[in-house]
């Protein structure tokens, strides 16, 4: 099995340094009421790559997930998805958009009333009406064996750990086979050892998808563990962006006080 090492060095060597980014945020604003949140944020991911945004609560980082996925309107700026600008767009071509997307909630976001099985179909029965039941069921099994559940699909969310959510809620958010991954705070709430098994899951994924990846994480560890780029954001911009160790090296004093923190 490989190591998260040899899984961290393949996604590395994954990322295609000449290619166009698949998410490209651009002088993005965004406020609610007098608070104002995203004060001109520009961010770039490519395929294969995977990029931490960390910043302290209230720091917009939720905001800017919910602003790419079309959950939220921008005052202004751009977001471009594969070279798609997505302001402005129909209700219909922006949910085509957002069939590119996989979104893993803070709280996975399970639908309580649903087993573990139905709770993976949703989607794929929400978008893929034309997918034959026999087939559908067979992808429902695949992803319940991809996250290491294939013995709970028929068990209800408040029958497993929060751990075991989290992995049915990276099933749901893969069933649509998605270019982009979208992930808050992944590991919350999870005790250390469901923490590093989550990660090891994003790690292995990533590196089978190779998908585009933001993730916003208060945990530290697992950002080193699960990112090739990273972003520090404050008073609603990027105070510094690269990898960990040019945060180390930063010598702004917000980002030495945030890094000593953590």
């Amino acid at each position: 099995m490989d190591t998260i090492e040899q899984i961290a060095m393949d996604l590395a060597e994954a990322e295609q340094g000449g290619s166009a980014p698949v998410i490209a945020v651009e002088d993005l604003h965004k406020s609610f009421g007098s608070q104002n949140v995203l004060d001109g944020i520009s961010l770039a991911v490519k395929r294969g790559e995977t990029l931490a945004v960390l910043g302290r609560s209230g720091t917009g980082k939720s905001v800017l997930l919910r602003l790419i996925i079309g959950l939220e309107t921008p005052d202004s700026g751009s977001i471009s998805i594969d070279g798609n600008e997505i302001g402005g767009l129909t209700v219909d071509r922006m949910g085509e958009i957002r069939k590119k997307m996989g979104f893993l909630f803070q709280h996975a976001a399970l639908y309580d009333s649903l087993t573990v099985r139905e709770n993976v179909a949703f989607p794929l029965r929400h978008n893929r009406k034309d997918m034959p039941q026999s087939e559908l069921t067979d992808r429902v099994k695949q992803l319940l064996a991809e996250v290491g559940l294939a013995a709970d699909l028929n068990k209800m969310p408040s029958d497993i750990s929060g751990g075991m959510q989290k992995r049915v809620g990276l099933a749901r958010a893969l069933a649509l086979e998605p270019e982009i991954l979208l992930l808050d705070e992944p590991t919350a709430g999870l005790d250390p050892i469901s923490s590093g098994e989550i990660d090891d899951l994003i790690l292995k994924l990533q590196r089978e998808r190779q998908m585009a990846s933001i993730v916003v994480t208060h945990d530290l560890h697992s950002a080193k563990t699960i990112a090739n780029r990273f972003a520090l954001l404050d008073q609603g911009d990027v105070v510094v962006e690269g990898t960990f160790e040019d945060l180390q090296q930063s010598s702004i004093p917000f980002v030495r006080e945030f890094l000593k923190h953590l």
